[in-house]
């Protein structure tokens, strides 16, 4: 499956509801999924690998937390962006 920003502008609840049914389509129909967004929230939560992009190129490639635990300053601050510290 792929989904080009899923929960890109609509608010909280109905992007956790977005995210449960992404989840929900992958176990019950044993499907990849690709997705593309700027929504950390969407990303961690239902993805198992992340691939992170600056500049058209792939930066980090992993697990979130692996991807996002990074020095480079626009991965920091795309990371604080999207939770806010």
């Amino acid at each position: 499956m792929l989904y080009d920003e899923p929960t890109s502008g609509i608010d909280p609840i109905t992007s956790a509801e977005i995210i449960e049914l992404i989840n929900e389509v992958q176990q019950q129909y044993n499907t990849s999924s690709v997705i593309i967004t700027h929504d950390l929230t969407c990303a961690k939560n239902t993805g198992n690998r992340i691939a992170m992009m600056i500049d058209g190129k792939f930066q980090n490639i992993g697990k979130f937390e692996d991807v996002f635990d990074s020095n480079d300053q626009q991965v920091k601050d795309f990371y604080n962006y999207n939770f806010i510290q």
